[in-house]
């Protein structure tokens, strides 16, 4: 099974046949849509200023305004869903008042860069299969789309410290056997890209 190696340029190479492609190119995007990045306010709606748009009046500009100025969420809240949880954990696990605080001003940015990282490995991968040559810049946004993947994956698989050691107990009827086994690829894929930057 082939890994990813260091390019001249400094940024990583790596070739797929079109069954792990597609097999990456699902779950990032499975993971990008769990993610659900909303749109940028006001984004293709016309209700932006400029061509096309309205300026809005000047007294109207409240605290809801300077709020989306700044990208601050109106979740406090951890996630229900486990796999957001773990994707979007809370900073301060004893503080539930400082990690909602926290939550809020950060949370949008954390999404947009999860969604950006997915974004750039669905435009480098092509869907039939074959040589990615990524950027050093690329190749950052593979590993954190690769660990977001791994993530959630590991959350389904109800992952431990010890889970490597149990893979083989895992018998072939088990729903976990097929995604137990990308577990590991992807972490091996991890492993390689993490040597290439190195």
């Amino acid at each position: 099974m082939a890994g990813f190696r260091r390019t001249a340029a400094g940024g990583a190479t790596a070739r797929f046949p079109a069954a792990q492609a597609a097999i990456i190119r699902e779950l990032v995007s499975q993971v990008a849509e769990l993610i659900g990045e909303p749109p940028a306010e006001g984004a293709g709606d016309g209700s932006a200023g400029g061509p096309g748009g309205r300026l809005p009046d000047e007294g109207r500009r409240g605290a809801d305004d300077i709020a989306a100025m700044i990208g601050l969420s109106e979740n406090s809240e951890l996630p229900d869903d486990p796999v957001l949880a773990r994707l979007l954990p809370d900073a301060y696990r004893d503080d539930p008042e400082a990690s909602g605080e926290f939550r809020r001003y950060t949370e949008r940015g954390l999404r947009s860069g999860k969604a950006a990282a997915a974004r750039t490995v669905l435009e480098t991968l092509p869907r039939g299969g074959g040589r990615v040559r990524l950027s050093g810049p690329q190749a950052q946004a593979w590993l954190r789309a690769l660990n977001d993947v791994r993530l959630a994956l590991g959350v389904r698989l109800e992952v431990t410290d010890d889970f490597d050691q149990h893979v083989a107990d895992i018998r072939p009827d088990d729903p976990r056997s097929a995604y137990a086994g990308v577990y590991q690829w992807l972490a091996f894929l991890q492993e390689t890209l993490v040597h290439a930057l190195s």
